[in-house]
């Protein structure tokens, strides 16, 4: 009998785990129940992916730069990354945009609707810590994310997985001074790192091996929590709108890989679908990344030279789900509370989601931050600002999962685009957990 394919496991723990907290909705007890004894499961999970992200970006970063052989590649390969992560951005934004102006979802939100949503999530304790956060990034200076990048302390950014841009420049300052020291000089470190590669590539299949019961618990605890489905159903034009944004972006990746690296856009998605998936219920690009690079680089056959690099960066500035439903919730906002926004305030929003996506860390609702900076560029009401994030705070939950989904599809598409542009895109290999395991018996 042939084994169930892996992403067929964890879409079963998905379905499965929300129709058992669907059910356990109907008990008074069930909410505790899953609280107490199923979501730690998955909470689990999550911590231990999370807690190989930085090892892994850290050996795999080192191993990639160390077998270049000669900086100007890093160069060629840093540029492109940077320079197609902008435009794919851009793309969402837009798709966003026009999507929000054609169904214009903000006019059918009724004043009564927008009354019980602000009384009931104006003054939470979600809202006012989002609205905190983002006035702090809003009083910094405009080269602050620069600051922020440089780290004064490695191992200090190293136990911090939001820290992850200062994890990434030191291991590429560490890399470099690697390359310049010479191949002799260097070997012992690198071989070091090869081998920890190799080490914590074998936790991510190790840890793999739970994700379908992680999933079910992660999603049962979403389903018990989750908002007033009377409140959900007035959203739902709202919801609509960004997720058909992000199935048009899905749509768009399809498209790019089809067109520039040749291969079959279906085997593509298939090949993703676990990371897809994980990032769906984590809600996390950062918690998603491990799995994210052993499909791009075992499965799809990226070269780990420019996975190494595109997928951390990616995974820290590449935001296209959160960039697109930005746009899509400012209009949204904006429409219903009567603020008109003229064609300038727009191409603002296009540029504003743009700059934020760079300091939007990869972990859960950090979209509605953002959203917070993007409101104050086109002059939104501050005495309203509570209040627009009221109107969605109660899908933003799953809309955080659907667009954490599209964010790592970038990040991959985005990999193969960069690595079949330097030649650096081959055959997969896959590696399963137990290739070794006949040694160690």
């Amino acid at each position: 009998m042939r084994k169930l394919e892996l992403h067929w496991k964890i879409l079963i723990g998905m379905l499965l785990g929300i129709v058992f907290g669907f059910i356990m909705t109907f008990f008074d007890w069930g909410a505790g129940f899953v609280g107490d004894w199923i979501q730690p499961l998955g909470t689990i999970f999550v911590k231990l992916l999370k807690l190989i992200a930085i090892p892994l970006i850290i050996a795999s970063l080192v191993k990639g730069i160390s077998d270049l052989k000669d900086i100007s590649k890093f160069r060629n390969i840093g540029l492109r990354t940077i320079g197609i992560y902008i435009v794919t951005t851009v793309v969402a934004i837009t798709i966003g945009l026009v999507l929000v102006n054609l169904s214009q979802p903000g006019d059918g939100i009724s004043e009564e609707t927008v009354n019980k949503l602000t009384e009931t999530y104006a003054s939470s304790e979600g809202v006012t810590k989002k609205m905190n956060e983002a006035m702090k990034q809003k009083d910094s200076g405009p080269l602050q994310f620069l600051v922020d990048m440089v780290p004064d302390n490695a191992l200090k950014a190293m136990s911090d997985n939001a820290l992850m841009l200062q994890v990434i420049f030191f291991t590429i300052f560490l890399g470099i001074s690697m390359l310049l020291i010479g191949e002799e000089k260097s070997k012992p470190l690198k071989d070091f790192f090869d081998s920890l590669n190799e080490v914590v590539l074998k936790m991510v299949d190790l840890i793999m091996l739970s994700a379908p019961y992680a999933v079910f618990a992660l999603l049962a605890g979403v389903v018990v929590s989750s908002s007033d489905p009377d409140l959900l159903l007035a959203l739902l034009k709202y919801a609509g709108t960004v997720v058909a944004g992000l199935l048009l972006m899905i749509v768009f990746y399809a498209v790019v890989v089809s067109v520039f690296t040749k291969k079959n856009p279906f085997w593509f998605l298939k090949q993703m679908s676990p990371a897809q998936l994980l990032a769906f219920s984590t809600s996390s690009s950062a918690a998603t990344l491990p799995v994210t690079m052993e499909r791009v680089e075992e499965h799809i056959g990226v070269d780990k030279e420019v996975s190494s690099f595109v997928l951390p960066v990616g995974a820290t500035i590449n935001m296209d789900g959160t960039s697109l439903y930005q746009g899509v919730a400012a209009v949204f906002i904006s429409q219903a509370l009567g603020f008109d926004l003229t064609l300038g305030d727009q191409l603002t929003i296009v540029l504003t989601a743009l700059l934020a996506s760079i300091g939007s860390a990869a972990v859960p609702g950090a979209g509605m931050v953002m959203l917070v900076i993007v409101l104050e560029a086109i002059g939104f009401p501050s005495d309203k600002l509570a209040i627009g994030l009221a109107l969605i705070f109660a899908v933003d939950r799953p809309l955080d999962m659907c667009r954490t989904v599209v964010n790592v599809t970038g990040d991959a598409t985005v990999s193969m685009v960069v690595a079949k542009s330097v030649g650096k895109l081959g055959e997969p290999n896959v590696k399963e957990w137990d290739d070794h395991y006949d040694e160690v018996k």
